[in-house]
């Protein structure tokens, strides 16, 4: 498959592409000499296109087809991962997956979105959009945690709920507001992480939790930007100042106290080294895993509750 390279990243991947070619003659001195100062013009080039990033650029970073996607971290950070499917009552939603999995000394049930890779994968995976038998298979698999006592871990990455008639028919409004009050009293420490796109109810349906990351390019907001451009101004064309008027990045939402930790990505992004994020990511959920356990159930439960309770602002 066909590298994707989004606008911004087109000077970077030019120079990276010069890179290679020298490389083959990296034994000539001169050419060594070329290719170390190239090397460093590259890696100045990307920290200042990231470092300058609009909302928007971001948007389209979490959603890059390159970024790695639950079952990916999975592999990557996880091991003896048995995956549960079902939700006991329609059919098993392949937008959801999740199971028990030991994250090095932690047993934890991991639950997230999950996207495909190209055309088929995609309408297998519902191009991540789960129906409510999704967020209830979510919700059976948390409670098999809290019996088990397990720390439950979310991976957040969808576009949205799927907004089909079968999916209404079958109560996908109710299917993630019990996922909400579920997720507020569930005995168990909850962990959540925006690994991509943060949409609506599709992700706060299992959103909910003792502390909530987000990785560094990945955006968490009520509405997309197109969406909301849609409902304003009627076009999509202004899609880029209703992402900056949303304010829907990492570090806007750390300042909003709606998220608690920032995971930095590589260089370039998730997409361009899945290994390394995967690092970072588990030293960051080992890290959060560890406080947590020590806190007591009754103590853990009243601080998510009144995490929630203060989101938002209210006038007088």
């Amino acid at each position: 498959m066909a590298q994707a390279i989004l606008d911004f990243e087109k000077p970077i991947i030019e120079l990276e592409q010069k890179m290679e070619e020298l490389r083959r003659y990296a034994d000539n001195p001169d050419i060594a000499k070329e290719l170390s100062r190239i090397e460093k013009q590259v890696t100045q080039l990307q920290q200042s296109i990231y470092a300058g990033l609009t909302r928007w650029q971001k948007v389209q970073l979490a959603r890059h087809p390159d970024r790695p996607y639950t079952l990916d971290y999975i592999g990557l950070i996880t091991k003896d991962f048995v995956e549960l499917h079902g939700d006991r009552t329609v059919k098993d939603d392949k937008a959801i997956v999740g199971g028990f999995a030991w994250l090095d000394k932690y047993s934890v049930m991991i639950i997230g979105h999950q996207k495909g890779r190209d055309t088929k994968s995609n309408l297998y995976r519902n191009f991540g959009m789960p129906n409510p038998e999704g967020y209830r298979k979510a919700l059976r698999l948390m409670k098999l945690a809290e019996k088990f006592k397990r720390p439950v871990i979310t991976l957040l990455d969808t576009p949205g709920a799927y907004p089909g008639l079968e999916a209404e028919e079958r109560g996908q409004a109710e299917a993630i507001a019990r996922n909400l009050l579920e997720m507020s009293r569930l005995r168990v420490p909850i962990i959540v992480v925006i690994i991509g796109e943060g949409a609506s109810g599709g992700a706060l349906g299992i959103g909910i939790g003792d502390r909530i990351l987000m990785l560094e390019s990945t955006w968490y907001s009520v509405i997309s930007p197109e969406s909301c451009s849609s409902i304003l101004w009627r076009s999509w064309d202004f899609k880029e100042q209703a992402a900056e008027a949303l304010q829907l990045t990492a570090s806007d939402l750390k300042k909003q106290g709606i998220i608690d930790v920032i995971v930095p990505e590589p260089i370039g992004g998730a997409h361009r080294n899945h290994e390394e994020m995967a690092r970072i990511l588990k030293e960051t959920l080992l890290d959060e895993l560890g406080h947590l356990l020590k806190i007591k159930t009754e103590k853990l439960i009243e601080r998510r509750v009144e995490k929630f309770s203060k989101m938002g602002a209210t006038s007088g």
